[in-house]
């Protein structure tokens, strides 16, 4: 590991050196390039400098154990054993460091929240998972923009898609796909029965369109009026457009805007995300033993987490961790459950990384 760190040391100091140069610096592109390169090995770096500071510091203080003075060897002993837990503690930091960044980490992101099994009690849970990642997003300081939604006569969502934008909002959010639980007593339900019902949460990292490129001879694109509860017409125009791309059948609607070229915009990001998440699960296919070993592998049909009301509990089921204090996880406190989901994800690649 330590070739590693010194090799990762030396790139940063030539990096350095090049983004400091006119010649590269007039060349914008050639540039950035460096640049970018550079700060995502600076956290490394500055560790692995601190980690060798310690190691100095560790070496001067042995030499003083072998003094006569009583008093200052006691000092030493005491000084090295504090250095020693601070030497093994930041290489723990760097070993984390050293973990392969997800690429999509900062992106925004696209979420499709869908009613599941349960019928209207699905779709009010579907309701409930939009306001907890929305009051969520409120907290971390992201904007949440609704993409597209079909909303139900109570106040439930069939399905809704959301544009979540903001520093690292992928990187936190994209733990939350898979099968959402909820047993409860629905609303409707006058014997007092708790029924189980569920609903299904995607997260795709938003791409631009240098990122996924769409043939225009691959899509169909339709307009028609906007509709809204019971299918009553919304809007006098035809705005609502439904994008088909024909080579996968993927299609999407959307018809919340007023404008044709909003809701066209709007339905192209979309797709352009689920074809890039269609493009990372082939190229994930090649590591699926490995992916199956992870948390937040996006698997749809992976029931992830339970929301039980009787009990007032969440249970998420890939690193069995209950908390008691439903209302709070449903009020947007997540950071209990995502910072949990984070390290075991983290230990389970450490366990995977050749650090000799």
């Amino acid at each position: 590991m330590i070739d590693k760190l010194q090799a990762i040391e030396d790139r940063y100091v030539e990096l350095s050196q090049k983004i400091s140069d006119p010649n590269i610096i007039s060349n914008v592109n050639e540039w950035r390039k460096y640049v970018k390169e550079h700060a995502a090995i600076e956290d490394i770096v500055l560790k692995y400098r601190e980690y060798k500071k310690v190691l100095e510091d560790i070496e001067a203080t042995k030499e003083l154990l072998s003094s006569n003075d009583e008093e200052l060897k006691e000092m030493a002993e005491e000084e090295l054993s504090q250095l020693e837990e601070k030497k093994e503690k930041l290489l723990e930091e760097i070993k984390i460091l050293l973990i392969p960044k997800d690429p999509n980490d900062e992106k925004n992101v696209i979420m499709e929240i869908r009613a599941g099994a349960g019928g209207e009690e699905a779709a009010l849970f579907a309701h409930d998972l939009f306001r907890m990642y929305s009051m969520y997003a409120e907290k971390k300081g992201w904007k949440v923009e609704i993409m597209s939604s079909n909303e139900t006569d109570i106040g439930g969502f069939k399905e809704v898609i959301l544009n979540i934008s903001g520093k690292g909002a992928y990187s936190r959010l994209k733990y939350e796909s898979g099968v959402h639980r909820v047993q409860r007593v629905p609303t409707t339900e006058a014997g007092g029965r708790i029924h189980t019902s569920t609903a299904t949460v995607a997260v795709l990292p938003e791409v631009e369109e240098v990122d996924v490129e769409i043939n225009p001879n691959d899509i169909k694109i339709d307009v028609f009026r906007s509709g809204g509860h019971g299918g009553q017409s919304v809007n006098t125009t035809d705005s609502a457009v439904r994008v088909t791309h024909i080579p996968t059948g993927i299609v999407v609607t959307c018809q919340d805007e007023r404008s044709q070229i909003q809701n066209r915009e709007r339905a192209l990001k979309i797709l352009r995300a689920k074809l890039y998440e269609m493009a990372l699960e082939e190229q994930q296919r090649e590591i699926a033993e490995t992916r199956k070993s992870q948390v937040g592998t996006g698997e749809r049909s992976e029931r992830i987490r339970t929301y039980n009301f009787p009990q007032g509990r969440v249970t998420d089921h890939r690193i069995g961790l209950t908390l008691y204090r439903l209302q709070e996880v449903l009020d947007g406190d997540l950071d209990e459950i995502i910072d949990a989901l984070i390290l075991n994800d983290q230990a389970e690649k450490l366990k995977n990384m050749n650090l000799n």
